[in-house]
């Protein structure tokens, strides 16, 4: 299996095939537009920007089941996003990525990859660190999504090459993106 196995829904509900992304190096997200991390969306854009010529796509999965920092219609979501970060790069449907209700590709994404582990020297990774060991102390071994902005890097054949977590920079994802390209 490879992420070109999977259909997803797009904002205006109709069904979009991964496999129109054949041949690209894809980076999947899942987001909040309320979120510490939202600003990560300014960054997000200058690397799309930067590489979208070459091959890369970004595919951005709003996502409401952390804190419910992502309220509102897709529609909402998307202007906010647009509005705010210029965001130039393909927008979904929101989603859950976690649990019964979570997509196919999530479920996939969850299934083959392991939980990096926050890094503890950005400013969000100590509070994501002891909110989330309060509530499961064994939280780190398992490999659900922990919070948003996680990502996913696939290489040009559609394989699953990295997860990053979201205090990870995204200097080291672009340099991975970079690799691949």
């Amino acid at each position: 299996m490879n992420i070109y196995d999977f259909k997803v829904k797009a904002r205006d509900g109709s069904e979009v095939a991964l496999a129109d992304y054949k041949g690209k190096v894809v980076l999947v997200v899942n987001t909040a537009t309320g979120c510490g991390f939202t600003p990560q969306y300014s960054d997000l854009q200058k690397i799309y920007e930067a590489y979208h010529k070459d091959g890369l796509e970004i595919l951005d999965f709003p996502c409401n089941q952390f804190a419910e920092q992502a309220p509102g219609t897709d529609e909402e979501i998307h202007t906010f996003c647009t509005g705010r970060f210029g965001i130039a790069f393909p927008q979904f449907s929101k989603i859950d990525v976690n649990g019964e209700q979570a997509i196919p590709l999530y479920k996939w994404l969850t299934e083959h990859t392991t939980f990096g582990g926050f890094d503890l020297s950005h400013p969000i990774g100590p509070i994501l660190n002891d909110m989330l060991k309060k509530e499961d102390p064994d939280y780190e071994k398992n490999s659900s999504i922990k919070w948003n902005f996680t990502k996913f890097l696939m290489n040009r054949q559609g394989e699953l090459v990295q997860r990053f977590e979201p205090t990870d920079s995204l200097e080291k994802v672009e340099n991975k993106i970079k690799e691949l390209l």
